[in-house]
C-alpha cells in the first residue's frame, strides 16, 4: 500500500467513528448514552497516555526541530483548540447533548457544527502526523482518535436534533464533520515535510481533547466505574503499544 493510500485509509477509518456516533442518535434519541459515557472515559485515558508516552517523545526525536520549538508547537495546538472550543461553541462538549435553550438562539447550531468541524479537521491532522512518523505511532493515534470520534458524531447529531432540525440535517452535519477529518489527513499528506511541526502540534490538540474536554466530562459524570475506565484506557494504550512493538518491529 502506498503512503498516500495508507493515509487515506486511516482517515476513512477515523471518519467512520463520527458517522457511527451520528447514526446511533439519529436511529434512536436514547442512543446508548451509557456506552458513550464509557467511551469518553476510556478515550481520555488512552489519549493522555498517547500524548505522554508516544507523541511527545516522538516529537523530541524528530530532526530539524529542537525540544523547545516542539513544546511551542504543542502549546500552539492546545491553545488553538481551546480558542475554537470557547469562542465558536462554548456550550458544546464532546459526548453530551447541548441545552435546547442555547441552540434555539439564531445561528447557534450552525456555529456549534462549524466549531466541531474545525475540531475534527485537527483530528485528521493528529492521525496523519502519526502515520507519517511511523506505522506504530499512526495506529496508536488512530485508536486514540477513534475512541472519541463516536461521542463526537453523537454530539454533532444531537446539536442539530436539539435545535429542532430534521434527521436529514443531523445526518448531513455528521457527514460534514467526518469529511473534515479526512480533509485534515489530506492536508497533512500534501505537506508531509511539515510533520516535524504537525506532530508536536497534534500533541497539543490531543492533550486538550483528553485533559480539558474529556476528563471534565468524566468528573461531571462521577462514579467509580467511569473513573476506573480512565485507568483502563491507559492500560489499553500500554497493551496496544507492546503488541505493536513486537508485531511491527
Amino acid at each position: 500500500m502506498s503512503p498516500f493510500a495508507q493515509l487515506v485509509t486511516f482517515g476513512l477509518l477515523a471518519s467512520a467513528g463520527n458517522l457511527l456516533g451520528g447514526w446511533l442518535i439519529i436511529r434512536s434519541r436514547s442512543a446508548r448514552l451509557e456506552l458513550l459515557k464509557y467511551l469518553v472515559a476510556l478515550g481520555a485515558g488512552f489519549m493522555l497516555a498517547a500524548v505522554c508516552l508516544e507523541i511527545i517523545p516522538a516529537s523530541m526525536q524528530e530532526r530539524g526541530v529542537g525540544a523547545q520549538a516542539a513544546m511551542w508547537w504543542m502549546l500552539a495546538g492546545y491553545l488553538l483548540i481551546m480558542f475554537i472550543a470557547h469562542t465558536l461553541a462554548p456550550h458544546v462538549h464532546v459526548g453530551e447533548e447541548a441545552p435546547r435553550e442555547d441552540l434555539l438562539q439564531r445561528g447557534a447550531a450552525v456555529r456549534a457544527v462549524g466549531a466541531l468541524a474545525a475540531h475534527t479537521f485537527f483530528d485528521g491532522v493528529v492521525v496523519a502526523s502519526g502515520v507519517l512518523t511511523s506505522v506504530r505511532t499512526g495506529l496508536l493515534l488512530l485508536i486514540a482518535t477513534l475512541l472519541h470520534k463516536v461521542p463526537e458524531g453523537f454530539t454533532v447529531a444531537s446539536v442539530m436534533l436539539t435545535a429542532g432540525r430534521s434527521r436529514r440535517s443531523a445526518l448531513r452535519a455528521t457527514v460534514l464533520v467526518a469529511a473534515t477529518t479526512l480533509a485534515g489527513v489530506v492536508a497533512v499528506s500534501l505537506l508531509s515535510p511539515a510533520v516535524i511541526y504537525t506532530l508536536p502540534f497534534s500533541a497539543g490538540v490531543t492533550l486538550y481533547v483528553a485533559a480539558s474536554d474529556l476528563i471534565p466530562e468524566v468528573n461531571r459524570e462521577g462514579g467509580a466505574r467511569t473513573s476506573l475506565l480512565v485507568f483502563a484506557g491507559v492500560a489499553l494504550f500500554y497493551a496496544t503499544h507492546l503488541l505493536l512493538h513486537y508485531t511491527l518491529e
